[in-house]
């Protein structure tokens, strides 16, 4: 069984460890646990692992956030990998530091990622882990928390939800989106 992760973000080292990119954070904690490394390739930095027999082509796009779809197309297609094993690795605004959220299929509740991925797909009909990145920032400052970096209390929490997000890609590739959600949506 083959299975893409499309961790959400944007790259360059201004972006790196804001709450935007914690798609390209859960990304790299998986592939660093698995041992894999990335490479540049089409549209995104890209590593192949192995686990439990499955096989995971693991991106970050390239593309910048907003036309994230672009990528996770071309390495469907690539890869010859249906929608419904493919896992999109995304920050929520709406809910609290920590929270993890998997959804089979959704909307993009107002993220431009996500936005981006059902034009290009022409659907909204893949799974999704949603993290949470909270909502502590003052009126019109929504900018500039998302692009925020982690304040120092916080980052025990993002740790602790990393390496449960690792786990719940574990069990969406072994016992499906189902089990995965009863499991992880608590």
């Amino acid at each position: 069984m083959k299975f893409l992760i499309v961790g959400l973000g944007n790259i360059g080292a201004e972006y790196d460890a804001t709450r935007h990119n914690i798609g390209f954070d859960i990304a790299d904690t998986f592939v660093i646990k698995n041992g894999g490394t990335f490479t540049l390739d089409r549209h995104a930095f890209v590593a192949e692992v192995r686990w439990k027999g499955r096989t995971f082509v693991v991106i970050k796009p390239t593309t910048f956030m907003n036309l994230s779809g672009k990528a996770a197309k071309y390495w469907l297609d690539k890869e010859k990998i249906a929608p419904e094993n493919m896992l999109v690795l995304v920050d929520d605004l709406a809910l609290p530091l920590g929270t993890l959220r998997l959804r089979a299929t959704g909307s993009d509740a107002g993220h431009n990622g996500l936005k981006n991925m059902q034009l290009v797909l022409t659907n909204d009909k893949y799974p999704r882990l949603r993290f949470g990145i909270g909502n502590d920032f003052p009126k019109g400052r929504q900018v500039d928390f998302v692009l925020g970096k982690w304040k120092p209390s916080e980052l025990p929490i993002v740790q602790q939800a990393l390496l449960r997000s690792v786990d719940a890609i574990e069990c969406f590739a072994t016992q499906g989106i189902g089990k995965a959600m009863t499991e992880f949506n608590k």
